[in-house]
């Protein structure tokens, strides 16, 4: 069983520690990847949660400098920590988020995180199975420099994928139009009401409809063509199999693919 971290009790940590946390649902039927239903299953859907948290898991375990670097999934709701068993690294902790809504929860999760001794932490989206693994390093690079600063990476949606922060500093979530195309552009804003320094990284997707799931097959099944030109993405190794298996298991998904991505390779 993972570690599960508590906000009252400090870790031992290395100087220049950077957590880098996955924001994530427990992937239990029905409860994740609604919007790609019933295009998936209820039962596909979950399995492809599972599969991106495995794979951002192990993208984050391989950053370079590891010893600096904790991974971790804060993750919703209370209780479900067992569902995550075989999914992460065994280095990997667990934290469970609170708050009403996604900026409460981000914000707590941060002051958490600070609160038992991290000097940095990365708050990411569990939904960008490709994000590269440079774009990692640089956001990590950036938060150990001199100054105060965030880092955001802003999301094809207008929301972010990632945000980085120095110390905690709720104000950047509090009143934020979530689930709107203005998220990233509001936290720029209130950012630099807070005089903050905004490092962007480079725009990335995430996974939540059919047209960002369509990308993705493209961009892991399409002989490693990059559909996001800032930078080559992450291989998703167990998100490519699943990917595989659904196009010739799913009669509709398969028919959807064959009209839309005719040159894809499925076998």
């Amino acid at each position: 069983m993972h570690r599960l971290i508590e906000p009252t009790s400090r870790l031992s940590l290395c100087s220049d520690s950077c957590a880098f946390v996955l924001m994530a649902k427990a992937p239990r039927v029905g409860m994740v990847k609604t919007r790609l239903t019933p295009l998936l299953s209820d039962e596909e859907a979950a399995t492809l949660s599972r599969c991106f948290i495995q794979d951002m898991a192990t993208n984050i375990e391989r950053l370079t400098e590891a010893d600096r670097v904790i991974g971790v999934v804060a993750y919703t709701p209370a209780g479900e920590a067992g569902v995550f068993e075989g999914l992460l690294p065994k280095q990997f902790r667990l934290l469970t988020q609170r708050g009403a809504d996604l900026g409460e929860r981000l914000g707590h999760a941060a002051q958490d995180l600070f609160a038992v001794g991290f000097d940095a932490v990365c708050l990411i989206n569990s939904d960008s199975p490709t994000l590269p693994q440079a774009v990692l390093s640089d956001a990590m690079t950036h938060l150990h420099a001199p100054g105060d600063r965030i880092v955001l990476g802003e999301a094809s949606d207008g929301g972010y994928y990632l945000i980085g922060l120095k110390k905690p500093e709720p104000d950047l979530f509090r009143g934020i139009e979530w689930s709107t195309p203005r998220v990233f552009a509001q936290t720029v804003g209130r950012a630099r009401e807070n005089r903050l320094a905004v490092v962007p990284l480079p725009v990335w997707y995430d996974v939540d409809d059919w047209l960002s799931l369509r990308t993705l097959f493209e961009e892991l099944l399409n002989q490693g063509h990059s559909v996001v030109k800032a930078a080559p993405g992450y291989g998703a190794p167990v998100t490519a199999r699943l990917l595989r298996d659904l196009a010739l298991s799913n009669p509709a998904l398969g028919k959807r693919l064959a009209e839309t991505l005719p040159k894809l390779r499925v076998s």
